[in-house]
This record gives structure tokens, sequence and C-alpha cells, in this order.
């Protein structure tokens, strides 16, 4: 009865702060993890006020955009996907619809993961199965232009099956700008790299690499809104690890190792995505395999993290997620069930409660919320 009695109060908290506010006028943007006929980038409506989210629907056909940014404008869209490209798309910031603006090679297979310098100058891709990363400049129409940076990772580590080999999973810049993270899955590190925001090159920092656990699989970097912490997510392992960051030297001081999975937890899991929620307050996690999403609070002084809540993701083999604008829902995709699944997210505590019903998307992969514009 207690946790039905909180489960009600946090969905009325959540219903009337969202009701409280100015309701936006947003899609959804999705993308997918397949190639073929009806899949590519899908779009969804959101209502802000309610949580609720119309049934996705196809509007542009591409080869498995599986990841994707927006810029910070929302003019343009930077996608990866198989075999092994990067793409930019133009924005109608009106209905969200998307043209193909041009396309680049990826430097190596299956890429994963793409982001922006906080510029929106340069993009940086990662390369899960050639294990290397690059950069790439991008002009002012939004285009993608020449390659800036490429850095092939080798060695192996404890794995038989899944680290014979470098798997860049991740990378992302560092809020001042001035270095650039990479998660190897199949080494166990993180990598460091100098960024010179002028001319789009990265060469190794010093130290260059930080050792993760072993057998860990580091898998997805975000950092905390004061730019002061880091969070890595590891795949295999199904751990998060806490860093102190050090913007200056580019240095990540580890002080922190805690489960994403429930103490109780005696199946088979890995870890997906890693996000802290835009105040700072609360740190999200997906689990697949437990099909869950975790709820962490974040200490205020020291960053450490605390288990909250460990919540049924609405589906199979949750993979990534994004908030609204508002911070007061959260979205994430389940890929082996065709599920996208909305949760208000408690403004108070940080605790999730579903809204509504998941939605049918095929092989959904990464939503993005976009403001649309009159």
């Amino acid at each position: 009865m207690l946790n039905l009695a909180l489960r009600i109060t946090g969905s009325l908290l959540a219903l009337s702060f969202g009701l409280a506010a100015h309701a936006q006028n947003l899609a959804v943007v999705f993308g997918s993890h397949s190639s073929g006929p009806g899949e590519g980038f899908s779009i969804g409506r959101f209502d802000s006020a309610t949580g609720h989210l119309t049934d996705p629907q196809l509007m542009l056909q591409a080869d498995a955009p599986a990841y994707f940014v927006f810029d910070p404008s929302h003019r343009f869209l930077y996608t990866c996907g198989t075999p092994a490209f990067i793409a930019a798309y133009a924005v109608d910031r009106a209905t969200g619809h998307l043209t193909l603006l041009n396309q680049k090679p990826s430097g190596g297979g299956d890429p994963s993961y793409i982001s922006l310098d906080k510029t929106a100058r340069f993009a940086f891709v990662a390369n899960y199965q050639g294990g290397n990363i690059a950069a790439y400049a991008l002009r002012p129409d939004g285009t993608l232009g020449e390659r800036t940076a490429f850095i092939q990772h080798t060695g192996h580590s404890v794995n038989p099956l899944r680290q014979t080999r470098a798997f860049a999973h991740s990378i992302l810049v560092d809020p001042s700008n001035r270095f650039v993270l990479v998660a190897d899955l199949g080494l166990d590190k993180i990598f460091i790299y100098r960024f010179d925001a002028a001319t789009g090159s990265l060469t190794p920092s010093d130290p260059e690499t930080v050792q993760a656990p072993q057998g860990s699989g580091p898998r997805h970097i975000t950092f905390h809104p004061n730019g002061r912490w880091a969070y890595l997510i590891t795949e295999m392992g199904s751990s998060i690890l806490l860093y102190d960051w050090d913007a200056k030297r580019g240095t990540l001081n580890e002080k922190q190792q805690i489960s994403a999975l429930p103490a109780d937890f005696k199946g088979v899991s890995t870890s997906a995505e890693i996000r802290v929620h835009p105040n700072g307050r609360f740190l999200y996690a997906t689990n697949r395999g437990r099909n869950s999403v975790a709820v962490f609070a974040i200490d205020r002084a020291s960053g450490r993290l605390s288990p909250l809540q460990d919540i049924p993701s609405g589906g199979r083999t949750p993979r990534n997620f994004d908030f609204d604008p508002s911070g007061r829902w959260l979205l994430v995709t389940n890929h082996d069930s065709d599920t996208a699944a909305v949760f208000a997210i408690n403004p108070d505590t940080g605790v999730l409660n579903p809204a509504g019903d998941p939605v049918h998307i095929r092989h959904a992969f990464s939503p993005r919320f976009l403001p649309l514009q009159p």
C-alpha cells in the first residue's frame, strides 16, 4: 500500500508540475538500428503538459541511423550508420522533417556514437568495429567538411570473446571544449585527447589513458552540469564509475564504483546509456537484460551516487533515452520489443512513474526531443 501511495503521489506531483508549465510544441525523432524498407528516421508528436506521445511514423528511409545528435540551433542533425558513414541533414523546424545534405566515410566499421564540440564547428565519431575515432569539420551551411583527425586504438583486454581488440564505443568533448574523452570497450580504457578548437586536431593528453576495471567494457561517459564530475557506465560490468575531472590538466581521478543493478539481481544484464538530469541532482542509466531504468541521487558536495529506484523500462532491451526540454519527462527506447516509453520525473525526488502505455516503433534506438517552430 505504501508503494502504491508513493507512486500515486509522485504521479500527481509530476502531472501538476507539468500542467503548471507552458506546454511546448515538441516532436520526438527516433533513429533505427536496421536498414531496408520501412527503416530510418521516425517522428512523433509530444505533449509536454501530459506526457502523451503519438505513435511515431516513418518520415525518411535511411541506412541504420542508430545514433544521432542535433546541433544547438536544431537546424541540423548529424548521424552515423552502418556500414561506415556519417551524414548531415537539414531540419525543417516547422515539421521536423529531414533533408540529406551530404555523407562522409566514418573511417571505420560500425560507427556507434557521434557528438559535436561546444562550438558546433566539429563532429566526432567513434567507430566500434574499426576501433578508431575521427573528427570532421562542420561548414556554416551544416554540411560535413574535411576530416581533421583520425586515431587508431590498438591492444586487447581480458575477455576472450569481446575484448580481443579495440572497440571504440563513444566519444565526447569535455565542458571546457579543450579535451575529448573516448570509452573503449575492447581495451577497458578511457582515452583522453587534447582538442584544438581552431583546427579540429586531436593529440594524446598526458596521461593518455585511464584504466577501467578489467573486463568491464567501458561504454558511455557523461559529465555533471558543474563540469567537475564525469560518470562512466560499463556495458559488461554493469557498473558506474565516478571521476573527479580536472579541466585544466585533462585528468580523471576515480572516487566511486557502484553497480547499475539492484544488489539482489542474479540474472544476466548489460548496461547501455547514462545521463545526468539537467538539474544536476539525479543520474539515470539503462540496463539491458534487467530491462530497467536505474535512478540515482547525486550528492551535491561530492558527486557520489546513491540508488533511488530501479523501474521496468516498459519493454525489452532499453537502449537510449532523452529528457524533454523542461526536464519533467524521460523517454526511453526498448530495442527488442519495438517500443518507446515515457516516464514522468518527480521534480523533488527524481523518481520515475510510467506515463501511459508504451508506443510501437520498429527497432527503436535513439530518441531526441525537437522543439518545433510555427
